[in-house]
């Protein structure tokens, strides 16, 4: 009786909030989705016409030539252009950044921090965004929606959910309170020297996170003057990426200086991400390597705009965003051009959830052509992320993430600002 109390009066509240899905469809039963232009695969870039999807248990089963029905229900998107749901590979989705930003830190619980997180990952989900990687957030309440969304308790996108691992002092430390204060808000992945850092990546493991996040440089928004060069030593971070990969974990790597960098491209990290002052070396080695580059354009906009404006933003983060935004997007047109392997990221939280495909215009203007962004949010982000198998284009075995929007994004770029329907897993979460 209990349950069915609970059913009957929770769930419409979760509707009415946003986070539970808004129809998915019987086990069992079909769905068949009528597409007016599909770009199933952006590997291969070629848009089909009128083509039926046919999705069962929230896997596509078939995708068959003309407009077909069934048993089941019958989506009509035959005036629409369907691709598959986008993925951001940077998104720290349990905030978004604003005058209150570090006080919210030592104020906000992580029950708190894990209720504003599910307006966050609802934004993003209408945004089109099914899947993304939050790289390290600062409580377990990550894990706890990671979990809670693909159990199907709310709904939300898939969350790849990174635990941290960076130095005493550095980047993903706090600043600017008393000393006691910031002792007890330090969080586990804080290590000094080799071994330290060995323990630090093997607790991260044993919490349940999918990748190690590390902060090779200094970052923008850390409160400290204390520049985006190397911040870890070579000896930490070799020992960081080893202990993550025999421990079956990728590691994505926070680095905006060129020795920091180079640094953690030599220990071997999977991604850069930022890659503000990359060189030829930088870019050398990421090719050999087949290292991954997530520029995050978005953010170096973004910081660039509220450096300029916002009475809130220190003196020292407001340097280093006028020093830094400017370069960031001339770096992913150099890394582009030389054949480096790009994932979509925008480092949203930094600019507000939801606006993700902002990122699309900016990438352009580095030079990717309209397919070639789309493919760093679908196919090359799926790849990037170990699971190509199971997302970043539309075929018979994969899950039924996919959206529509109204005109054709390869020829304005900027429609995939105006998603008009979501499915995640074969649940319609927008229409």
């Amino acid at each position: 009786m209990r349950r069915r109390t609970l059913t009957r009066w929770f769930v419409p509240l979760l509707v009415l909030a946003g986070v539970w899905p808004v129809h998915a469809a019987e086990a069992g039963q079909a769905t068949f989705v009528q597409v007016g232009r599909l770009l199933a695969d952006p590997a291969d870039g070629r848009v089909a016409h009128d083509k039926t999807i046919e999705i069962v248990d929230g896997r596509i089963v078939a995708i068959h030539d003309g407009f077909r029905t069934g048993a089941g229900e019958t989506i009509d998107l035959r005036d629409r252009f369907v691709l598959p749901g986008l993925i951001d590979s940077h998104v720290h989705i349990t905030f978004e950044s604003g005058p209150t930003t570090l006080l919210d830190i030592v104020r906000k619980s992580a029950a708190a921090v894990a209720l504003d997180a599910l307006r966050y990952v609802h934004r993003t989900l209408e945004a089109g965004f099914t899947t993304i990687v939050d790289p390290g957030a600062q409580t377990d309440a990550i894990l706890a929606l990671r979990d809670a969304i693909e159990a199907g308790i709310v709904q939300g996108p898939r969350i790849i959910a990174s635990g941290t691992v960076g130095v005493h002092g550095g980047h993903t430390t706090l600043h600017g309170f008393r000393s006691e204060i910031m002792q007890a808000m330090a969080h586990p992945g804080l290590c000094s020297g080799a071994d330290d850092c060995r323990r630090a990546v093997r607790q991260a493991v044993q919490r349940g996170v999918d990748v190690i996040k590390v902060a090779a440089t200094g970052g923008v928004t850390s409160e400290i003057a204390a520049g985006v060069g190397q911040q870890i030593t070579d000896e930490e971070l070799e020992a960081i990426v080893e202990t993550a990969h025999a421990l079956g974990r990728r590691v994505i790597c926070h680095a905006h200086g060129t020795d920091g960098i180079n640094a953690a491209l030599r220990a071997g990290v999977d991604s850069i991400e930022h890659g503000t002052y990359l060189d030829a070396e930088s870019i050398r080695l990421m090719k050999a390597n087949g290292t991954y580059l997530v520029p995050t354009l978005l953010a170096g906009e973004t910081t660039m705009a509220q450096a300029r404006s916002a009475s809130w933003m220190s003196p020292a983060v407001r340097q280093k965003a006028l020093d830094v935004g400017p370069h960031m997007i001339d770096a992913a047109r150099r890394a582009h051009d030389a054949g480096v392997k790009v994932a979509f990221g925008t480092d949203s939280s930094v600019s507000r959830h939801g606006e993700n495909a902002r990122e699309f215009a900016l990438m352009l203007k580095a030079g990717f052509s309209p397919i070639e962004a789309i493919r760093a949010a679908t196919t090359a982000g799926a790849a990037h992320n170990r699971l190509a198998d199971q997302i970043g284009s539309l075929a018979a075995g994969k899950a039924a993430d996919l959206i529509a929007v109204r005109s054709d994004p390869l020829q304005d770029i900027t429609e995939l600002e105006r998603v008009t329907f979501v499915m995640k897993g074969g649940r319609v979460v927008k229409h």
